[in-house]
């Protein structure tokens, strides 16, 4: 555990396409026999977040501990993915980036940030009801049901 080692944010590039893609597999990857489908963090094109969304990095010693895909949507202000790896999950890593999200939908004009979980995700959406996002919808698609959750910033 490197809790002590302090982190360093930054606005991803193209270079990080392959470490963010390693920290989201890892991850996520506990939740496969629980899904018994590969969760989706896990698979995108994280080349194409960086060059169409807005993606930050936490790095330590030049290694990514964690990500966050920000896009704006019809629906709004969105956290596409927020992975921590294991080893730096219960340092405050994923806390920071969701402020950090908070602040950016903020600064950019939306008054409410939203995300989606798997329904079977329980713990994810435990912490995110904790901290002030509500469900507002579920949507059922090919052997998945995504929980929406809204969270007000104003």
């Amino acid at each position: 555990m490197s809790q002590g080692t302090a982190w360093t944010l930054r606005r991803a590039d193209a270079d990080d396409a392959a470490s963010i893609a390693e920290c989201a597999i890892e991850a996520f990857r506990h939740y496969i026999p629980r899904l018994g489908l590969t969760p989706i963090p896990m698979t995108k094109d994280y080349r194409a977040a960086i060059a169409d969304a807005q993606v930050w990095v936490a790095t330590q010693q030049n290694e990514t501990i964690a990500a966050l895909v920000l896009d704006i949507t019809d629906e709004g202000f969105l956290i596409d993915v927020i992975a921590v790896r294991p080893q730096h999950q219960g340092t405050g890593v994923g806390r920071v980036l969701l402020e950090l999200a908070e602040h950016e939908a903020l600064r950019q004009g939306h008054d409410s940030i939203y995300l989606f979980t798997n329904e079977k995700m329980t713990e994810n959406r435990a912490l995110y009801e904790r901290i002030g996002y509500v469900e507002y919808k579920r949507v059922a698609f090919a052997e998945r049901t995504r929980v929406f959750l809204r969270k007000p910033l104003r």
